[in-house]
Formats: C-alpha cells, sequence, structure tokens
C-alpha cells in the first residue's frame, strides 16, 4: 500500500494543477446473495447468507479524476467454510468477512491516452488471464500503474505494471490465501480492430513472488493472441472467440514447464432464443502439479462451469466441451433483460484422455430499477476427478 500512496500523493498535485469544475459522483452498491452447497465427502452441507456493501466517491476535472471506494462483506448465516476460519467440514464457499479499501485511484483520460495509478480493478479482454473476479463477494483488484494508448482509430496498447494483487480471501488473509500477493506483474495487450472483430496480441506475466504460494509455483508468462468479433446474418447475430497462448515457468518457479491453452467459441443470437458451443484447452506438460497451464488471476467462475472444480488447472491439464442453450427478453411486464439460460460441460484431462466429469449449470436472472435478481444452479456429476457436487444461489443487487 506503501507504494500506492507514493505515487498517489505525486500525482495529486497534477491534477489539482489542472482543476476548474470539480464535480462529484457517489459510489454506491449492496449484493445479498445466499450460496447452497452438497459436495460429497462432507458430512454437512454450506449454507451461506452474506451481504456485501461498497461505497465511495469519484471527483472529476477535465481530464483528471479521483475515486475512493470501500467494502465490507457481512456473513449473516455462516453455516460454511470460508477457506480461513475453522476446520473445513463444510463445503468451501469464497466469501469470508472482509472490511477494505476496494480502489483508491487518480486517473488521467484524453481521447489518445489514459494513465490509471493506484488499487484499481482490472479485467483484459475476457478475463481468461487476469479479471476483477466480480461473483465473489470482496473480488479482486491490484495495486498498479496501468497505461492504455490509442494512437488510431482502433489501435490500443493498454500496459499494466502491478507490484500487489488484492485477493477475494480479505484482512483475515493467510498462507497460500493471502490477504495479498506481492510481485513484480507485467500485462501486455496490444488490440486492432479489423473487418473480423478486434485482433489481439498479448503477454502476461504473473509474478507470485511469495514462497507460500506454492512454492513460487503459480509464476509464469503467458504470450498469445486472440480474436472476438461478430457478424449479422439477416436477423441474426454471430459471435465467436479464438484465442491461443504458450505458457513457460517465470521468475523464480521451480519447475521448468511449458503448456498450450486453445479457446474456439461461437454463439448465436435470434433475437430471442440464443445457442452457443465451444472447446477450452488448458494443456499439460509432464503430469506433474502446477506444471499445467495456469491462471491464479482469472476470473475463473467465468469458465470451466460455476462448481469451481477447475479453479487450479489438474497435473494432466483439462478439456472443456460445452454447449449452452436459452432465450433473453428485453422486456416482460415491469421486468428487463429477463434471460433464462442452460450450459452442458463435458470435461477431460489433456494428457491421458481422462474423463473428469461433466456439470449443467442452469441461470434465471431479470432486472427491476436498480435491482437485479438471479437464481443459479450447478451440478458437477465427477468420474474420475473430484467429488459430486450440487450448488444453489439466489442473488439480489442494487446499484446507485
Amino acid at each position: 500500500m506503501t507504494r500506492t500512496l507514493v505515487i498517489l500523493l505525486a500525482l495529486a498535485p497534477a491534477g489539482v494543477a489542472h482543476a476548474r469544475d470539480v464535480t462529484l459522483k457517489p459510489l454506491g452498491e449492496a449484493r445479498l446473495r445466499y450460496e447452497q452447497v452438497d459436495q460429497d465427502g462432507l458430512a454437512a452441507d454450506a449454507d451461506a447468507l452474506t451481504l456485501r456493501l461498497r461505497a465511495g466517491v469519484e471527483a472529476k476535472a477535465g481530464r483528471w479524476s479521483a475515486l475512493v471506494e470501500g467494502q465490507g462483506t457481512l456473513a449473516v448465516v455462516d453455516d460454511y467454510f470460508d477457506g480461513l476460519h475453522g476446520p473445513a467440514t463444510r463445503p468451501l464457499v469464497a466469501d469470508p468477512e472482509n472490511i477494505a479499501l476496494a480502489r483508491a485511484q487518480i486517473r488521467y483520460a484524453s481521447p489518445s491516452l489514459a494513465l490509471t495509478a493506484g488499487r484499481q480493478r482490472i479485467a483484459l479482454d475476457d478475463e481468461r488471464f487476469v479479471g476483477a473476479v466480480p461473483f465473489r463477494q470482496n473480488g479482486q483488484s491490484f495495486d498498479a500503474l496501468r497505461i492504455e494508448i490509442t494512437p488510431a482509430k482502433g489501435i490500443k496498447a493498454d500496459l499494466t505494471y502491478a507490484w500487489s494483487v488484492r485477493t477475494i480471501w480479505g484482512i483475515d488473509g493467510a498462507g497460500a490465501r493471502q490477504q495479498a500477493v506481492s510481485g513484480d506483474n507485467l500485462f501486455g495487450n496490444l488490440s486492432v480492430q479489423t473487418p473480423i472483430g478486434k485482433a489481439v496480441a498479448f503477454a502476461y506475466l504473473v509474478d507470485q513472488d511469495e514462497a507460500v504460494m506454492q512454492g513460487f509455483r503459480m509464476s509464469s508468462q503467458s504470450y498469445g493472441v486472440r480474436l472476438d468479433g461478430s457478424q449479422k446474418l439477416g436477423k441474426a447475430k454471430i459471435a465467436y472467440q479464438l484465442s491461443y497462448a504458450r505458457q513457460s515457468d517465470w521468475h523464480r518457479n521451480p519447475n521448468d514447464y511449458a503448456a498450450d491453452y486453445w479457446l474456439a467459441d461461437v454463439a448465436i443470437d435470434l433475437g430471442g432464443p440464443r445457442v452457443g458451443a465451444g472447446y477450452e484447452i488448458l494443456g499439460a506438460d509432464k503430469g506433474a502439479a502446477l506444471t499445467s497451464f495456469q491462471t491464479p488471476l482469472a476470473t475463473g467462475f467465468k469458465f470451466q462451469g460455476w462448481a469451481d472444480k477447475f479453479l487450479t488447472t489438474p497435473p494432466d491439464g483439462v478439456r472443456d466441451l460445452y454447449a449452452s442453450a436459452g432465450w433473453g427478453w428485453k422486456a416482460v411486464g415491469p421486468l428487463k433483460a429477463v434471460t433464462l439460460q442452460a450450459v452442458y460441460h463435458d470435461y477431460r484431462s489433456d494428457r491421458a484422455s481422462r474423463s473428469y466429469g461433466n456439470e449443467i449449470d442452469l441461470l434465471a436472472s431479470a432486472k427491476l430499477g436498480k435491482f437485479t435478481a438471479s437464481a443459479r444452479y450447478a451440478h458437477y456429476d465427477a468420474d474420475t476427478f473430484a467429488t459430486d457436487t450440487d450448488k444453489f444461489w439466489l442473488q439480489l443487487d442494487w446499484m446507485l
């Protein structure tokens, strides 16, 4: 935090010097969530009713802005293992009680240059490598300096140096689940808009530079390319993603490995009905622990199913073949953005071609004014990896 304060104090006079009319925008949001987990191998279920509150203020003056936001998480019903407290006799629900400074940043933004310094949320591309983990109550943020350069229309360079990752484990974080993880993280992202979509070349150097983080074995360097686009075909809209990356050990990681990442995803929106399919591979090298493709800074909940069985990639990697179907309505009576969705996943190992298991995920959500309500369900049917698990969520979000 010391480095963050130094940078903020250094930039503050520049912001004041260029200030004219200062506008203040209050920030506020709340989330109430019930999560229930039934996991084979544990005698008791998990029942978690948690409340998260965030509040802050953003001040703007010309091209300069400053933002401060705090957050707190309260366990109203705490019949669950939060990853930090008590014995793991119930399933893990990774939402420990917490109170924290979520964001404290200064930002300069012009049409060709944006500079953000301090504690901030960072979500790059689809968040497969670097994300804000918005589903978890505490989220993830970075003490970082980020520069976004737009030299011409459709071209953007996004460069970040992050010296601390503020994890979802909050103020009581310890051991491998720390409050924050130090290291010299470097994120580079160059994107170009093309007729078929946004083409991206990226380099993500993750430095988990602390021995408790698997003996430095979560440090890696990943280099890759990505295409994200959509096309209209009559009344239908076809969206697609293609991505490839190569990962290897970096910095003090004692493992010597190299593994590949592949993604192919397509979705069709017919103005109501929606279908999609994809195939994602996190490859393996030797079959030893942590020599497969790892993404410790990702928003993992978005990928490989909501049961969260593959947040750490198994030694033999994972291949996820999935298909989805759903329906969306712009409005149903007073409700807006009504969505129903079902997703099926089939998981296999990258090495040795073993069946890990399969999963079904279901979602229903709708908005009413400033409120968004959702219900989710995940069922993981284990074959040769992990255990059968059922998860159910009821969630209500409000935003100022």
